[in-house]
């Protein structure tokens, strides 16, 4: 009988966001842009500008230098940026903030920027661990009554079988696993893999002899070898996960139950990581993973963060630096001085500058249709056109705040489909800029000053 240790593992749960879609920068093979594809619509030259930088971080030739993305508001910028992280790796950290945080928060601003910089850049970890993989050939899961609720059963213990080409065996797992088991809903047929340290259970997929009996087919090739063997894992970590995993071992356990991930972390910390990051390299046994770190309303910096950035691009460890901004001449904070986007002369000269132009109502109507898949909204032809109508007279961010309030009114009408008459309902509802502007004049003598 195998004992598994067992170390439960919390699950993370991602929340779909606006530039979710987003899979690439949407090229063809000769780097010309697509109108449409990887979820990215229009702004051809500033995507094919994108990708020129993309292939200069690849070759190691972006050190010392970052991107300004500049362009009215809800033209793609913070896409691109998505877009860019993505075409540089599946794992590529990316880390995304608005400059204003830096003045809202009770840490230092070079604190906010520091940890900022170090979420941006990833560790991949390389390491062998005893595992047992194979083919389910019985599982049996015992189920008990739950200590918070006697009403309720709960699975308690696994008895699992696992065969490959060349071994079988038997295995019995303690509650951790039994429940991953009943989670993933493994199955007979079933390859599966069982960390043998942390009990973290991986469903690979339906055996190929398995499959072909299942609709759709397919299914993955079942392991040779023994069942209980070595395999080479590799995790993703990033700079800042493992300051606060070593500073977390250094404070009471009363100090790990408060926002330990809000307060400052040290130098000597941060030297620690960096050391043993250092060795793992050395040894082979990791790699650097450089991601991007995106400021978005950039001109809002002040002074002092311009320079600790401007600095942080000389680093060894430095991600790839991304600002965008929606401002033209203005002055830069923390000074009287005006400059170009509100940023001093000597970074922007570090920058390549990428502009974004306004979309069209074509490209509108494409950015809208995709948004309201991601968001499971169907929506009529002639509701579609009216959004981009209002897209293109108003703004594309304003167009599509209105889907959701507007597949509410379809739903009250006993409709799954957003009708025309569905979006100019909400439209009268909820006031654009323009309406507000026009409101705030009209009622002018009533409001306070």
């Amino acid at each position: 009988m195998v004992e598994i240790k067992e170390i439960k593992k919390v699950p993370e749960i991602e929340k779909a966001s606006i530039h979710s879609h987003i899979t690439g920068l949407g090229l063809d093979e000769h780097g010309k842009a697509i109108f449409k594809a990887d979820g990215m619509v229009g702004q051809e030259e500033a995507r094919e500008a994108a990708v020129l930088v993309v292939q200069l971080v690849k070759q190691g030739k972006m050190s010392g230098k970052g991107i300004l993305l500049v362009g009215p508001s809800g033209t793609g910028k913070t896409a691109l940026a998505v877009a860019i992280a993505k075409e540089l790796g599946e794992d590529t950290p990316f880390t995304a903030i608005n400059a204003s945080e830096l003045y809202s928060t009770e840490l230092k601003k070079t604190e906010v920027l520091m940890q900022a910089i170090r979420k941006s850049i990833g560790v991949r970890v390389r390491e062998k661990r005893l595992v047992y993989e194979g083919e389910v050939k019985e599982l049996r899961i015992k189920v008990a009554k739950s200590r918070l609720n006697p009403y309720v059963q709960v699975p308690r213990e696994a008895e699992i079988t696992l065969k490959t080409k060349d071994d079988e065996m038997k295995l019995t797992a303690g509650e951790s696993i039994a429940e991953q088991l009943v989670r993933l809903g493994v199955r007979k047929g079933d390859v599966i893999w069982i960390d043998a340290e942390t009990g973290q259970v991986v469903k690979t997929g339906r055996s190929k002899e398995v499959a072909k009996y299942d609709i759709g087919g397919g299914g993955v090739e079942v392991p040779s070898g023994p069942v209980k063997k070595e395999k080479e894992l590799t995790s993703t970590f990033t700079l800042h996960d493992l300051d606060l995993n070593l500073a977390a071992r250094q404070i009471s356990f009363t100090a790990i139950f408060s926002l330990f991930s809000e307060r400052e972390i040290s130098d000597d910390i941060r030297k620690e990581v960096d050391r043993l990051v250092k060795d793992m390299i050395n040894k082979g046994n990791a790699e650097l993973i450089p991601g991007v770190l995106f400021i978005d309303d950039a001109h809002m910096l002040d002074i002092e963060a311009f320079s600790f950035l401007t600095k942080a691009l000389e680093s060894e460890l430095s991600p790839i630096l991304i600002l965008a901004t929606n401002r033209g001449m203005t002055k830069i904070r923390g000074t009287d001085i005006e400059s170009p986007h509100g940023i001093p002369l000597d970074l922007l000269d570090r920058l390549l500058i990428i502009p974004t132009k306004p979309y069209n109502e074509k490209e509108i109507r494409e950015i809208i249709s995709i948004r309201a898949e991601e968001l499971n909204i169907e929506l009529d032809p002639q509701a579609l056109d009216e959004l981009a109508k209002i897209g293109s007279q108003e703004s594309l961010r304003y167009a599509v705040q209105l889907l959701e309030p507007a597949n509410l009114i379809a739903n009250r009408n006993g409709r799954n489909v957003i009708k025309p008459e569905d979006i100019k309902e909400v439209y009268n509802y909820f006031a654009d800029i323009k309406r507000s502007v026009n409101y705030v004049k009209e009622y002018e003598n009533l409001l306070l000053k």
